[in-house]
């Protein structure tokens, strides 16, 4: 095992570290906070924009897995080469992130070898985000029943969308909605700033007389006021119609794939993803909108995302796994007092320890030496380990506390060649829905 440190990312819409999770496990884990930023993103892994280091010693993760890459094991070499193919969060939301997707692994490449500078690598970033505390987010397109009674009630929005358009989609049958509603919310997201700007003062003064007068606003509603407070007349307020509201309770799981629009709103949360910094911003951000790229890139299915919320595989854990071959997240609980003995993973594994002290004891792989490898660590909060491949490991909780980590690992697809070969499980990911029909 390796002890690492891992940076935190202070983006705007982070939540002050006195409210922090991120703040909170940084501090832990050896990081200097600075109480006057905001805390948004904690990262684990091997990209570039935020590297892990190994604790003591002057060299990142990256460094150490390209000299040890048996580290990784047969299967993620051969599939994904020297390289951890998955990127490990913890955010903390207090004001919602832009609308927005990420692009395919095609879409990557170009758009990097266009513009490096907002686009910083070619990977695509499919990624699944967990609930730690009532996390919120605005994630795929409504139904279009839900769509049209939204251009019927509410004429600010249909104005926007502009009249022939909008009335193009009232017109369309359920089943052939699908260009109809990419015409639609590119009109929108098109629409000239100070028609936005105009209709969004007109929506928010009505929403409130109504509120006023005794009318309960939908959630949609509510969360439409909100949102024009964090960013005022921006044109992601009134997207906002067009996305699926959804509410995680704590251990529940969405999973997004590529091309899928979605913003998160509120909340505390742990997310994974194919190892990516990859981001098309469109509405409710101050920074580079490519509203043109995402309009044009979306798959406009149309549905509520699945919530996952865990299977057990063993007493102790739990996996929460998306049809994508990069990632899955592992919960582990060890009860005060006890050890336990994990299940072995074949490929290798972050490790986040969330509450609670204990020990940590590794039994190698044959033949897995390097710098900076333990066999035995002391765990705490905010601790972070990198695993080797098949590595067995114990873990034993303190007598006065629950022993509970985050874990991420590749998703066992990749260990199942005989299953789901690699070529058929690279066809799968590109077209598996990230979203139930409605």
């Amino acid at each position: 095992m390796l002890s690492l440190v891992c940076p935190a990312q202070n983006y705007a819409w982070g939540r002050p570290a006195a409210e922090s999770e991120v703040a909170k496990l940084a501090s832990l884990n050896g990081s200097v906070v600075d109480d006057s930023k905001p805390f948004a993103e904690l990262w684990m892994g091997t990209h570039p924009s935020g590297p892990a280091v190994v604790s003591g010693h002057n060299t990142t993760l990256k460094e150490w897995i390209q000299a040890h890459p048996e580290a990784l094991g047969d299967a993620v070499l051969k599939r994904f080469g020297t390289d951890l193919p998955y990127l490990f969060k913890v955010l903390s939301v207090k004001t919602a992130l832009s609308i927005q997707s990420h692009p395919d692994k095609a879409l990557a490449e170009r758009l990097h070898a266009q513009n490096p500078k907002d686009y910083k690598d070619d990977n695509h970033k499919p990624e699944m985000a967990l609930a730690l505390d009532g996390f919120e987010a605005l994630c795929g397109f409504v139904s279009a029943d839900e769509l049209k009674q939204a251009l019927k009630a509410n004429p600010e929005l249909k104005l926007c969308v502009g009249e022939l358009v909008a009335n193009a989609f009232l017109e369309v049958p359920a089943d052939g909605a699908k260009s109809a509603l990419k015409a639609a919310f590119t009109a929108l997201m098109t629409c000239d700033t100070a028609k936005v700007s105009a209709a969004i003062n007109s929506l928010v003064q009505r929403l409130s007389q109504e509120a006023a007068a005794g009318r309960q606003l939908s959630g949609k509603e509510q969360l439409l006021l909100r949102l024009n407070e964090q960013y005022p007349n921006d044109v992601g307020v009134l997207s906002a119609f067009f996305l699926n509201q959804v509410r995680l309770n704590n251990g529940e799981a969405i999973y997004l794939a590529a091309n899928e629009p979605h913003a998160y709103v509120s909340g505390e949360l742990v997310e994974c993803m194919a190892a990516s910094d990859n981001v098309i911003r469109a509405g409710l951000t101050p920074k580079f909108r490519d509203t043109e790229v995402l309009c044009d890139s979306l798959t406009y299915n149309t549905g509520v995302p699945e919530v996952l919320k865990g299977e057990r595989i063993h007493d102790h854990v739990k996996v929460y796994r998306p049809p994508f071959e990069e990632f899955e997240i592992q919960r582990m609980e060890v009860p005060a007092g006890e050890s336990v003995a994990a299940p072995t993973n074949p490929g290798p594994l972050l490790l986040l320890v969330d509450r609670g002290a204990g020990t940590a004891e590794a039994a190698a792989a044959a033949g897995m030496k390097g710098d900076g490898l333990q066999q035995q660590v002391e765990l705490h909060r905010g601790s972070i380990l990198f695993v080797p491949a098949a590595t067995g490991l114990s873990f034993t909780a303190s007598a006065t506390d629950c022993l509970t980590m985050w874990a991420a690992a590749c998703n066992a697809k990749v260990f199942a060649p005989a299953v789901v070969p690699a070529a058929a499980a690279e066809e799968e990911m590109a077209v598996e829905p990230a979203l139930v029909a409605a």
